[in-house]
């Protein structure tokens, strides 16, 4: 438990489905009073819902991250709902699937660099000047082990997954003399709904290729966010995680 949280307000990007969903109800579970947006206005009433029975505030708002006009929007809506957030989660994304770069068209590059990058960008840019004026405030962005090492995601999406590290670094050290703190996670393979779908012999086969022996889960990831949300990690900016099982990437 991290009581620090406890009455603060975050906010998740992504918050409709996957790890954002698992994130939102860790944040609901320590007392923070939570903003959920997605996309998907069914994912996003569904974890509002489910925060709510379980005895802790949230609000939803549906909103495309990649817009400006919505990102400010969201902005507002959620200091009407609960004040100004003091935690963030940037976990809007997408677009891993495996593609051919040689035949990837510059719609589909495109649209997977904006659906990560451009709106990791967006809301680091509307969020967090009234966290530096307050003085206070942390950040978690969301990267991929896809990042880190080639795999079999797609080359737009290991890019922009790339690049959220290294905007993570910038805007750290930026934003640090404020107070403000920002950090990135990389996941590795977890198993939300995608993975869950998969054949049984498919994630035996994927989780002998990790030191540990087994695929990751949506607490593994949680529990890093929580960490690094908290006062408990106030000397950490800038840093990226890797939640890979045991996996080094050089």
């Amino acid at each position: 438990m991290y009581p620090d949280l406890k009455g603060k307000t975050a906010l998740v990007t992504g918050g409709s489905r996957g790890l954002g969903a698992a994130l939102c109800l860790g944040l609901a579970k320590q007392g923070a009073r939570v903003v959920v947006t997605g996309r998907d206005a069914v994912g996003v009433e569904r974890t509002v819902n489910a925060i709510r029975r379980a005895g802790g505030s949230a609000v939803g708002v549906v909103a495309d991250c990649s817009k400006e006009d919505e990102v400010e929007r969201l902005r507002l809506t959620a200091q009407q709902a609960f004040g100004t957030p003091e935690l963030l989660a940037a976990f809007a994304g997408g677009g891993g699937e495996p593609a051919l770069t040689l035949e990837t068209p510059l719609t589909q590059w495109s649209a997977v660099v904006e659906a990560n990058l451009s709106t990791t960008f967006l809301v680091l840019r509307d969020f967090l000047p009234a966290m530096c004026a307050r003085g206070r405030g942390a950040v978690v962005t969301m990267s991929s082990a896809a990042a880190r090492q080639p795999a079999k995601s797609s080359a737009a999406y290991a890019a922009a997954k790339g690049a959220v590290i290294t905007l993570t670094r910038h805007v750290a050290a930026e934003v640090a003399p404020s107070g403000v703190r920002i950090n990135c996670l990389a996941p590795s393979a977890i198993v939300t709904e995608k993975l869950a779908a998969a054949p049984e012999h498919v994630r035996k086969e994927l989780a002998a290729t990790f030191p540990l022996r087994r695929l990751g889960h949506c607490e593994d990831v949680v529990g890093a966010a929580l960490f690094l949300l908290s006062n408990a990690s106030g000397w950490i900016t800038g840093a990226t995680l890797d939640i890979a099982g045991g996996k080094i990437f050089g």
